[in-house]
């Protein structure tokens, strides 16, 4: 018992030793994962690391024009044709934020503008040495995701191409083309603290 304390003890020494670098909780991560597979039984590694980055960081780049925006949720909520989907769910395994399904505007619930302020209110810059430190924090991640030993669609392809994508300084993916074959996601990513009091209770 007292090996198992020192060895769990170390273990989150070591993940925690990159000042930089968030804590990872590995039992939050599996369960984080597990769910995420049970709710979208088809993800790959690419559709996992795109819900643990936008838990870290919101939607990852900065809207400069509003217009722009609105006009582009607009065309994106004329392709919403389920309503009967779930309207949210938590990214990630720290729930920093949800992801917010259109068909909450679709359905009546939230009106558009509230839902469009409550989005680029969630924006937020990625620099540069916050994807340095994100790459090792990933690295963890998916160490901890290879060790649950599941059947993802392209694993292997997937490690490799996040990792040189990464290496090059960059960040952001797609859903993948499973994905987005099995659930036509239509979403936008609201910040935790906005989503649960602005937008929360108009759904509930």
């Amino acid at each position: 018992m007292r090996r198992s304390v020192y060895t769990f003890l170390l273990i989150f020494a070591c993940v925690c030793a990159e000042a930089q670098t968030q804590c990872i909780d590995t039992l939050r991560v599996r369960s984080a994962v597990e769910r995420m597979l049970a709710s979208y039984p088809q993800s790959t590694l690419q559709d996992i690391y795109k819900s643990f980055f936008q838990d870290r960081f919101g939607p990852g780049h900065i809207v400069l024009d509003s217009t722009q925006a609105a006009t582009w949720l607009r065309g994106e909520l004329n392709k919403v044709e389920l309503l009967d989907v779930p309207l949210y769910e938590p990214t990630g395994c720290n729930s920093n934020y949800y992801r917010v399904s259109l068909a909450a505007i679709a359905s009546g619930k939230v009106q558009f503008d509230d839902f469009l302020s409550a989005f680029l209110r969630s924006v937020r810059a990625v620099l540069p040495s916050e994807v340095d430190a994100w790459s090792r924090e990933w690295e963890m991640i998916e160490g901890i995701v290879a060790a649950m030993g599941l059947s993802l669609p392209n694993y292997e392809t997937d490690v490799v191409a996040i990792k040189e994508m990464l290496v090059a300084g960059h960040y952001a993916v797609h859903h993948s083309r499973l994905y987005n074959e099995h659930y036509a996601p239509h979403y936008r990513i609201i910040a935790k603290d906005i989503f649960e009091k602005e937008i929360l209770p108009l759904l509930e």
